[in-house]
């Protein structure tokens, strides 16, 4: 059974870059909650967020980086517990917001163990603030199949890119895609490139998107009464699946 310690363990962490302290919520309601209600969800919501490792040139020998975008001069690790019922997917959001820096996420509640990661750099509108780069990427693990076991030695530090913390960061973001493929191909798989991932993500976000488009013919299909309609929606359906099978076919490619 997968557990938080199992994905720590994975990482390969250095004894000098452990922290093991727990952060106030206040932190969180000052950093992290633009909102009254977003207040509430982090106080009704996390039962406790441990920071695990600080991961920075000295302890890990890997240099910043620096551009105009972003400045990556150290990863943080941490490990929250939500409490029954949180509005996960919310959370999430507002913690990788309140932690400074590029942040690789752990968290147990009602949906089992989740990693999570999110990209940021400098707000074009407010100097000295940073802030979220793209979506936050999410993957839930608990399955314990070949492709999760795949996925936990991908993660080791000594695995990584060490061009630079950006980098570093980058080859966490590629390990996850790596993982949401393999879920589709069976085959876990690490792309040899940033391109390579970017590539990967696009497939991934039309298969969800077609995913999606089916469930919705299929619901509609199934209260159709008309059988011409019927058959289109059919006919149309049987499109969609030979799309999706077309997409897992580049995906393992």
């Amino acid at each position: 059974m997968m557990d938080a310690a199992r994905i720590i363990d994975a990482l390969g962490l250095p004894d000098d870059a452990r922290v093991d302290k727990k952060v106030p919520k206040k932190l969180l309601l000052e950093q992290g909650a633009p909102t009254a209600a977003d207040k509430r969800l982090i106080q009704e919501g996390i039962e406790a967020l441990h920071w695990i490792a600080a991961l920075k040139p000295g302890n890990v020998a890997v240099p910043v980086f620096r551009d105009e975008v972003r400045a990556y001069t150290e990863l943080a690790v941490a490990h929250a517990v939500l409490r029954p019922k949180a509005r996960t997917a919310r959370l999430l959001e507002l913690i990788h917001r309140a932690i400074p820096y590029p942040l690789a996420l752990l968290v147990t509640g009602d949906e089992g163990v989740l990693f999570s990661l999110a990209h940021k750099r400098f707000s074009q509108g407010e100097a000295g603030r940073v802030v979220l780069d793209g979506v936050v990427a999410v993957e839930r693990l608990g399955d314990g199949d070949g492709v999760e076991a795949a996925f936990l030695e991908a993660l080791a530090l000594s695995r990584q890119n060490a061009t630079d913390l950006y980098a570093l960061y980058q080859g966490w973001m590629g390990r996850m895609i790596a993982l949401t493929a393999a879920r589709l191909t069976g085959i876990y798989g690490v792309s040899a490139s940033v391109e390579g991932d970017q590539d990967r993500r696009e497939v991934l976000r039309e298969h969800e998107e077609l995913i999606k488009k089916l469930a919705g013919l299929s619901a509609q299909a199934a209260k159709e009464k008309q059988l011409n309609r019927r058959v289109e929606l059919n006919v149309e359906i049987q499109g969609i699946q030979k799309a999706l099978d077309a997409l897992v076919v580049r995906l393992k490619g």
